[in-house]
């Protein structure tokens, strides 16, 4: 089968099309034929050895596609259902054996591209919004990346929660964008000063809550955004690792909250994982959070994709196809 891996850490030319044998599934496991494979920052972390991992690997998290093997001991599904899943390494190829019990059953309305799009980036949505910082209709909040792939199905969500959505974009035309998904006021972060926005847009109180996704570039723009006792989520690197900071720096702040938080601490448990995901299908088939994938790369172009998103080329969501 095709499979991309990475032998050495390195950028995205450490990327190899590789054929390796099909995979059987073991006890508790079952094999998917993937039709669409979710692209993530997480994997260009990995890549570069930011997040460490073991090598060599084929990278990737995220796929979805039909069920074509099932091993022993395994309840609940057979050949031929359709499956998607999120947070086990491998999915870089066109086959991936992955555990039976932290695969989700894909409703049939919900296309395999979708699923693949928006499992982890979505879930990630559902967590920051609900359960990390459970968010309130009236709230003003501050969303860096906005036409991003976590930051526009943020705006959509946040803005069917009923809060008012600040986003910051490198363009115009990703301004367009942020604004079609809701976005309220729309800060250009190369052109202007995003906390000295914020605080006309807010009448110099700030946001109760911003998602960072980007790391370095934005932290002190997003510390300097928040509102007395606002709450900081970085959940992201994008332009590298955000700097350390002082606690007592939060205090004079205005008793400020920092959190970086990870998807796989709120979905640990089987039941955390049923109810994210269903709450994510329920909110894409309601109409409210529409999936935009905006670039799709043949599979053994993985490395061409990873380029395209570490430079912010990318729009919504990006796939790669087997």
């Amino acid at each position: 089968m095709l499979a991309v891996q990475a032998t050495r850490t390195g950028g995205p030319e450490v990327l190899e099309a590789v054929d390796l044998p099909v995979p059987d599934p073991g006890p508790g496991q079952i094999r998917i034929r993937h039709h669409a494979i979710g692209l993530n920052f997480i994997d260009t972390y990995q890549r570069s050895g930011l997040y460490p991992m073991k090598l060599p690997a084929v990278l990737g998290q995220e796929g979805a596609g039909v069920v074509d093997a099932v091993g022993p001991d395994v309840d609940g599904w057979k050949i031929g259902d359709r499956a998607a899943y999120t947070g086990q390494i491998g999915a870089y190829a066109a086959f991936h054996v992955v555990q039976a019990d932290r695969v989700l059953h894909l409703p049939d309305g919900i296309s395999f591209e979708v699923a693949a799009a928006s499992l982890l980036k979505g879930m990630t949505t559902e967590f920051l919004l609900h359960r990390c910082y459970p968010l309130k209709a009236g709230e003003t909040i501050l969303v860096h990346a906005a036409a991003g792939g976590v930051g526009a199905i943020l705006v959509q969500w946040a803005k069917a929660i009923g809060a008012t959505v600040i986003g910051t974009v490198g363009s115009e035309a990703k301004a367009e964008l942020a604004r079609r998904d809701g976005c309220d006021h729309v800060i250009l972060y190369r052109e202007e000063d995003v906390a000295a926005r914020v605080r006309e847009i807010t009448e110099g109180h700030g946001v109760s809550v911003a998602y960072d996704s980007v790391g370095r570039d934005t932290f002190e723009g997003t510390l300097a955004s928040l509102a007395r006792r606002g709450l900081f989520v970085s959940f992201g690197n994008a332009s590298g690792p955000a700097p350390a900071v002082e606690p007592a720096r939060l205090m004079r702040a205005g008793s400020l909250f920092l959190t970086r938080p990870t998807l796989y601490d709120y979905i640990a448990r089987p039941d955390e994982l049923a109810a994210s995901a269903a709450a994510l299908f329920a909110v894409i088939a309601s109409g409210a959070v529409r999936i935009e994938i905006g670039q799709t790369f043949p599979l053994k172009d993985a490395a061409r994709a990873h380029t395209a998103l570490e430079s912010r080329e990318t729009i919504g969501a990006s796939l790669l196809i087997p």
